[in-house]
């Protein structure tokens, strides 16, 4: 497990992580959400033990992780500008990280590089963005660690290899118990494939919640009432956290079971009644604003 414990780190003037505590679980996939500058990089790079917080400590099991090259070599961190060895290309930086990581395996490196269509003889500047960001990926799958920290890493692939690299992320998490931390700026690229997901604003944590715990507790309702009467009956004691209305229709998100809902809305006889699915982006619009932010303001679509 990775533990952050009131983490602060600042950059002259700005602070980039404010306090932040967080408990990252073995075995689950891990997402960071935020806007650019919310703190994720920070984050991550803390975790990797490639900065050092100026308050607080990132504990990975049990153990603290800075100035500790032990606890490292349980860790890949995947960087949003990944380096790469001058000149180098794939098949030397695969030589380069079987020389740190006791685990790595060059040969299944090379067969899932040749899957992805990647020339592992080629001259890795001369790959497109969304190449490197492949190679780095595979680099870090081969290189057998517990923890993956990936900084946007979807970002710049294909929708065919972004599903392949989800796909190799599940049978890692099955066969060894790899555990994913995924920084991100979007919502939806994270809501089939994490756990829990963690949202960050201005270097602090907004929220952190297991995804499907949130969707167990929070239905979407599309109505439409006779009168004012029968919609106060259907929604008397129920915990209503957004309610819109256009015309007739009312779009109403409220915190509980779908059971207990549904009967609730029986006592108001409505002419129509439908629960809906809440996508991730629209759970924490409803958390946060309940605590007074507007997520629509600084979560990038």
């Amino acid at each position: 497990m990775i533990e952050l414990i009131d983490l602060e780190k600042s950059f002259d003037e700005i602070k980039a992580v404010n306090r932040v505590s967080l408990n990252i679980k073995d075995g689950e996939v891990f997402g960071l959400v935020g806007t650019n500058g919310a703190g994720k990089s920070t984050i991550l790079r803390s975790i990797a033990g490639v900065i050092q917080p100026d308050e607080g400590v990132v504990l990975v099991d049990n153990r603290p992780v800075f100035d500790n090259p032990v606890v490292k070599k349980d860790i890949f961190y995947i960087s949003d500008e990944q380096y790469f060895l001058p000149n180098s290309t794939p098949e030397e930086m695969a030589d380069y990280y079987e020389g740190i990581y006791a685990s790595f395996d060059k040969l299944r490196f090379f067969k899932m590089a040749q899957g992805f269509g990647l020339d592992i003889k080629r001259k890795i500047s001369n790959f497109s963005k969304g190449m490197k960001k492949q190679v780095s990926i595979l680099l870090g799958i081969c290189s057998g660690t517990k923890y993956l920290l990936c900084d946007e890493t979807f970002d710049g692939l294909d929708p065919v290899v972004r599903q392949g690299v989800k796909s190799l992320f599940a049978a890692e998490m099955a066969d060894r118990g790899m555990t994913p931390i995924i920084a991100s700026h979007n919502l939806r690229e994270l809501e089939d494939i994490c756990d829990h997901v963690g949202l960050l604003h201005l270097g602090g944590v907004i929220l952190s919640e297991d995804i499907a715990d949130m969707k167990v507790n929070m239905q979407k309702v599309q109505c439409v009432f006779e009168s004012e009467e029968n919609e106060k009956n259907a929604l008397e004691g129920l915990d209503v956290m957004l309610h819109e209305r256009r015309g007739r229709l009312h779009t109403i998100t409220i915190r509980g079971e779908r059971e207990d809902i549904e009967n609730a809305f029986k006592r108001g006889n409505p002419i129509f009644f439908e629960v809906l699915a809440l996508t991730l982006e629209e759970i924490f619009i409803s958390e946060t604003e309940v605590v007074g932010y507007d997520i629509r303001k600084f979560i990038l679509e």
